[in-house]
């Protein structure tokens, strides 16, 4: 089995082209082929696959084989896949939110490329920079932020999940909870590098609030604009970066008066743009994409 290793900003995947390739078993495949010892290693597998509601389709498996519905990182990955290795022909990008968000940080004169792709969390937009033949930027419209706790879903009451206390292990903290497609709990702290991850993180992600469990985010707000964001990613463990979470992140500072609608997060694998735009109420996220390798997975492994 042909696969491709790639990356956005640290969080990384093994991906197969499922245009051309079978995948029976995906969820026992995805923690074979995650480990980092005696696989190919990588915090998850994603299928790339034809769809009959986009120009392709993503099946994204945690490491523990898990499925998530929706990867921001590794949609950007297969956006650049679908492109560079022709899968989907793509079309210019038309004018609107995505465009503009992206020609602020790649400017009016790159070339913009549209593809769409079916997600565990609906049809959602990517647009891509090009320079030099190469994809170099990819912008996600990432749709509407999930604010009603029953849909998030968090086990509390009220009309959004703010300011929520929870307790684990005699520690007290307040969380905003968010579903970009997958569930979020962010938690604002002053120093995001003491806190310790490895430790709350399965705490937090199995506590019995959350019935589909949860991906958590401590952030440190550095100002209005910038934040410093640390993830314990469900079904994955501690990640470099969460596409998902920064756009939760984005959404969760404006509801918690943290932040501002446009934000740069610093996650440890690199920098990710953020807007929650206020005419529409998308959200988009904007980063790189990197494939790294390519190899062959023994068949029937």
């Amino acid at each position: 089995m042909r696969f491709t290793k790639m990356h956005g900003l640290g969080n990384d995947y093994v991906y197969v082209n499922g245009f051309e390739t079978s995948v029976p078993k995906p969820a026992e495949l995805a923690v074979r082929i995650s480990d980092r010892h005696f696989g190919v290693g990588g915090d998850g597998l994603i299928l790339i696959l034809p769809s009959e509601k986009a120009d392709a389709r993503m099946r994204m498996f945690n490491a523990d084989g898990s499925e998530a519905q929706m990867c921001g990182n590794g949609l950007r990955c297969v956006a650049k896949y679908c492109l560079e290795h022709e899968l989907c022909p793509g079309r210019e990008l038309g004018p609107g939110s995505l465009r503009e968000a992206l020609e602020r940080i790649v400017g009016a004169d790159t070339q913009l490329i549209e593809l769409t792709f079916e997600t565990g969390a609906g049809v959602l937009t990517a647009g891509l920079a090009i320079r030099a033949g190469k994809v170099d930027m990819v912008g996600l419209d990432m749709g509407e932020p999930i604010l009603r706790p029953d849909r998030i879903p968090v086990d509390v009451v009220g009309r959004q999940a703010v300011g929520i206390p929870v307790t684990v292990e005699g520690e007290h903290y307040l969380m905003t909870c968010v579903s970009m497609g997958n569930p979020h709990a962010v938690i604002y702290c002053k120093n995001v590098g003491a806190v310790d991850l490895e430790y709350i993180g399965p705490l937090l992600e199995r506590h019995r609030l959350f019935p589909q469990r949860v991906n958590v985010h401590f952030v440190e707000p550095v100002s209005a604009t910038e934040v410093i964001m640390r993830t314990w990613e469900r079904g994955s463990g501690i990640t470099l970066a969460c596409g998902t979470g920064a756009a939760a992140v984005c959404v969760a500072g404006i509801l918690a008066s943290k932040t501002q609608r446009t934000i740069l997060a610093h996650l440890p694998g690199g920098d990710l743009h953020l807007s929650w735009n206020e005419a529409d109420n998308h959200v988009y996220l904007l980063g790189p994409a990197v494939e790294v390798f390519t190899g062959n997975w023994p068949d029937g492994d």
